[in-house]
């Protein structure tokens, strides 16, 4: 991810597929980011850690090679890749995906299980009010946050102790970075540097997903 990339952008945008190729490349720490052109594959591998994969755009098939066994997943989908379990990833269409690799000394949130499909944004319900919050994983140098804001809910400013990465899941907000406003809708993501000043104001009902990356 380029240093220009501080305010509303789309990785899916940002990271379109190539006819007949696939392309891979890390965005943050720990965080890499894989553009597969409809009918293009990633061999069957094994990871030592559990990987989250994050759809952003399109349609893959996850195959399990040790199990014979076929996962779907479409834009907006979450799923765990086991560790030491030899997955490859199928596009059917032109897709962009995220693997999100916490590293061993994670914390996964008991709700995320192995083979299950989960819509990120039906994670965390909205409350009247309040402001929602689940760790989906994290570790000493990692979390990655789903929050739901009730209309008129936000955060006030405040630093970030890392490089973060915002995905607008439902709705709409405004992002308040180092005295600018910027306007978020569902599908697009916001950039934070690590020490940047922002804050978050819900427009509506909204909800986020949030990559904090703690250690470069």
């Amino acid at each position: 991810m380029r240093n220009s990339d501080i305010g509303v952008f789309s990785l899916a945008d940002q990271n379109r597929p190539v006819p007949g190729c696939t392309i891979s490349g890390q965005i943050l720490p720990g965080v890499q980011c894989f553009s597969l052109a409809g009918g293009t594959d990633i061999s069957a591998e094994s990871y030592p850690v559990p990987v989250l994969v994050y759809v952003l755009q399109g349609n893959v098939t996850l195959f399990d090679a040790d199990r014979e066994k076929e996962t779907a997943a479409s834009a907006g989908d979450i799923l765990l890749k086991p560790a030491g379990r030899n997955i490859g990833v199928r596009a059917a269409d032109d897709s962009v995906y995220l693997e999100i690799a916490p590293g061993k000394e994670n914390h996964m949130n008991q709700i995320i299980k192995e083979g299950e499909i989960f819509r990120l944004k039906d994670l965390v319900p909205y409350q009247e009010g309040k402001i929602v919050n689940m760790d989906i994983a994290s570790n000493g140098s990692m979390k990655f946050v789903v929050m739901a804001f009730d209309e008129g809910t936000g955060l006030s400013e405040h630093a970030a102790p890392g490089d973060a990465l915002v995905f607008a899941l439902d709705g709409n907000a405004v992002i308040g970075y180092e005295g600018k406003e910027y306007p978020i809708s569902a599908g697009q993501q916001f950039r934070f540097a690590k020490g940047g000043l922002h804050s978050v104001k819900a427009e509506g009902r909204f909800k986020m997903a949030l990559l904090l990356v703690l250690e470069a």
